[in-house]
């Protein structure tokens, strides 16, 4: 017994991934093909796109919404979790990254269910409030620039209907946010969100060790 959250090595990450990870081969190659990229650290662990999956089915989610694309991992995820008449609106900005998820969106099938959004991720949500679908989203990801984040927190929070999930991804920064030597901008601006949830008492939340840190906020009624 532990009162406490025990550390994962190498060995017991290999037992985690072996003995629980259901990834389907689409989610695989696309994995397999962004590790190539210089950029591969951006990409989200297969255990944490399979926990947001079953997020998404506990919830019942039709309506999601995604900050931050990258080659489309976690919107593929997020996808193949939805209903067939399920929603998941992504916010990116690169046309290069989001080609790739372009092509394995469509290989899964899921293609028609992503409404991808090419351009600044605060455009596309501030559009989608003025739109009137405030309090209309049951999830969603921020994965994006981390100096943006309490920005995206707030209007995502209006975009969620009551008992929606947001959950934000790099929470623990890879241990960066307990360094007190640690200050630049990056780091502070996620210290900055996971204060800014602490305290807020519009939402339940959570802070998950799974990946790079799971923050989870749910919207109360």
């Amino acid at each position: 017994m532990t009162n406490s959250t025990i550390a994962l090595g190498d060995k017991l990450q290999r037992y985690l991934i072996e003995h629980n990870l259901r990834e389907p081969q689409v989610l695989a190659r696309l994995r397999q093909v962004t590790a190539s990229l210089p950029q591969a650290g951006m990409q989200i662990a297969p255990e944490q796109g399979q926990f947001m999956q079953l997020l998404v089915r506990l919830l019942g989610a039709r309506r999601c919404l995604e900050v931050g694309t990258f080659t489309g991992y976690s919107a593929l995820a997020v996808a193949l979790a939805l209903p067939g008449d399920g929603e998941l609106i992504a916010c990116d900005v690169s046309v290069e990254w989001t080609q790739v998820a372009r092509q394995y969106w469509h290989e899964a099938g899921v293609d028609g269910r992503i409404d991808l959004r090419l351009a600044p991720a605060l455009e596309t949500l501030e559009g989608l409030l003025d739109a009137g679908r405030g309090s209309t989203f049951d999830f969603a990801f921020i994965d994006a620039d981390k100096g943006n984040y309490v920005a995206y927190y707030e209007r995502v929070i209006e975009l969620l209907r009551p008992g929606g999930l947001l959950a934000v991804d790099n929470a623990l920064w890879n241990g960066r946010v307990a360094d007190p030597g640690e200050n630049d901008a990056d780091t502070n601006a996620i210290r900055a969100l996971n204060d800014r949830v602490h305290r807020d008492e519009r939402v339940d939340a959570s802070l998950v060790p799974i990946g790079d840190g799971l923050l989870l906020a749910r919207k109360r009624g």
